[in-house]
C-alpha cells in the first residue's frame, strides 16, 4: 500500500521504474487527486515507466500480484478481503481518496502481510493508517523527509510510527523487494 500527495507523481515514477516485473506483491496506490483530474493520464504516465501492470482500480476487482492499482479521482479505495472496493463517502482530512482509509482497510485485511509506504506530501494523511498497519503486525516504510518534495507527510508518519523503516526515495524499491520478495524467490 502506497500513499502520496504533493510531489507524488515524480516519486511514484522513481519508485515504479526500479521495481522488478516479478515483484511478489500487488501495489495499491492512493495519490491525492481531485475530481477534475484526467481519468487516464495518471495511469498512462506511471505505466510508461514500469514493467508492472498499471490499472485504475474498479469496485469488486480481485487483487493480483504484479499489478499496480490506482485509486480513481474522487473515490476512496479500500481493501475488502482479496478484492478492492470504491467508496464515495465523505472526504477524510479534506481528501478523497484518503490514504488512511486505504491503509486501515488493508491492515484489517492483510494484518502482518501488509506493508504501508508513505511518500512525499503536504499533510498528515497516511499517519493514522500506517500506525494501524504496524499495530496489526505489518511493515511500515517512510520516505526520508530530506528526500521528499514536501516533507510534512513523511514527518507525520514518523511521528505516528517512530519505528518505521526510513529510506531515501531511491532505496524504497529495494526495501519493497526485501519485504515482499519476487516470484523467483524460494517460498
Amino acid at each position: 500500500m502506497i500513499g502520496t500527495s504533493w510531489g507524488g507523481l515524480d516519486a511514484l515514477r522513481t519508485l515504479l521504474r526500479a521495481l522488478p516485473a516479478d515483484l511478489a506483491a500487488a501495489l495499491v496506490i492512493v495519490q491525492h487527486r481531485g475530481p477534475e483530474a484526467h481519468p487516464t493520464a495518471f495511469r498512462t504516465l506511471l505505466g510508461a515507466v514500469t514493467r508492472l501492470n498499471v490499472c485504475d482500480a474498479d469496485d469488486k476487482q480481485r487483487i493480483v500480484r504484479g499489478y499496480v492499482y490506482l485509486a480513481p479521482p474522487d473515490y476512496h479505495l479500500l481493501v475488502d478481503g482479496e478484492h478492492l472496493a470504491l467508496s464515495v463517502e465523505g472526504a477524510v482530512g479534506f481528501s478523497r481518496p484518503s490514504i488512511d482509509v486505504l491503509f486501515e482497510s488493508a491492515a484489517e485485511a492483510y494484518r502482518d502481510r501488509c506493508v504501508g509506504v508513505v511518500l512525499t506530501g503536504a499533510n498528515d494523511d497516511g499517519a493514522r493508517g500506517l500506525a494501524r498497519i504496524r499495530e496489526l503486525g505489518g511493515g511500515a516504510v517512510v520516505q526520508d523527509p530530506a528526500t521528499a518534495e514536501r516533507p510534512e507527510m513523511p514527518r507525520g508518519a514518523l511521528t505516528a510510527v517512530p519505528d518505521a523503516r526510513v529510506e531515501p526515495l531511491e532505496e524504497i524499491p529495494a526495501a519493497l523487494v526485501e519485504l515482499c520478495g519476487t516470484a523467483r524467490a524460494p517460498v
